[in-house]
């Protein structure tokens, strides 16, 4: 949210919701990055985190009113994007669930050997290190929602265990409990089997082939090669550092931040371009 103070923001959402179009403008564009992170590991893909997005920035637009100032307006999103994301069932993860048991099996029983070139003369060291994001992405998949958005705000986010409780609705104490066992777990998954992050001998080189036959990547579309990183310490303004709670940081690299799509800035502005912003008011 470009560091600004919470009355600043408080200032913004009030010339927002009395009309000015262009406080509006500046409140999306500070958080649409946050939500689209937020909503890309908890949902998997790009394209699943892109509609969840637009949902969440519309509901944001529509409730803007009933923001009170009783926490910060960056716990506020959260709030609304990790309810809208805990209970969404559109993503293909929902229609298809993921446990760690299921995909330590594909990782040492799938035929990887059997599976002719498929990468379509793209190089092999972009499509692998699109694997590897796509691969430590959807391993979040095998978590629990809830455990899936309490490893999200702490990992990634590095959000404070007192403004984490406050956006799910736990104790700081319990947060951060739950916090320690839930990397732990990661942590433990990716020792085992992955040879990027762990000891393990799965390596997204010899996986490439594999992983294109089974739609998990696309040599045509790499979303994540072709995504804009930002740094992490960019992206929100929460807090600087998460507590010391573990020393397992070195395992979680994979948790990069990225901008969101152009296609979403452009839908979002095309919506705030074409309706009468008395609909914040009367909302």
């Amino acid at each position: 949210m470009n560091k600004k103070t919470n009355e600043e923001l408080q200032a913004l959402v009030s010339r927002a919701t009395a009309g000015d179009k262009n406080a509006l403008e500046t409140l999306v564009a500070g958080v649409q990055d946050m939500v689209f992170n937020l909503s890309l590991r908890m949902l998997g893909t790009f394209a699943d985190a892109e509609n969840a997005t637009q949902d969440i920035l519309l509901k944001m637009i529509t409730h803007l009113s009933s923001f009170r100032g009783d926490s910060s307006f960056t716990t506020w999103i959260f709030r609304i994007a990790a309810n809208h994301l805990k209970n969404y069932k559109k993503h293909m993860f929902a229609h298809y669930p993921l446990s760690f048991e299921y995909y330590g099996d594909d990782i040492e029983n799938g035929s990887i050997q059997d599976v002719p070139d498929l990468t379509q003369d793209v190089e092999k060291d972009i499509l692998a290190e699109e694997l590897k994001m796509s691969c430590t992405n959807v391993m979040l998949q095998c978590l629990d929602t809830e455990s899936r958005c309490i490893f999200i705000l702490g990992t990634m986010f590095k959000v404070d265990s007192r403004i984490a409780g406050d956006i799910l609705g736990i104790t700081p104490e319990a947060y951060r409990q739950r916090l320690s066992r839930i990397r732990k777990k990661m942590a433990d998954f990716l020792g085992q089997y992955c040879g990027e992050y762990g000891s393990g001998r799965c390596k997204c080189a010899d996986r490439i082939n594999y992983a294109i036959q089974n739609h998990r990547i696309s040599p045509l579309q790499p979303d994540y090669m072709t995504a804009t990183e930002i740094p992490t310490d960019t992206l929100i303004d929460v807090k600087n550092a998460m507590e010391d709670i573990d020393d397992l940081s070195q395992y979680f690299s994979f948790c990069k931040s990225y901008q969101s799509p152009a296609r979403i800035r452009h839908l979002i502005q095309n919506f705030l371009d074409s309706t009468q912003l008395s609909i914040i008011q009367n909302s």
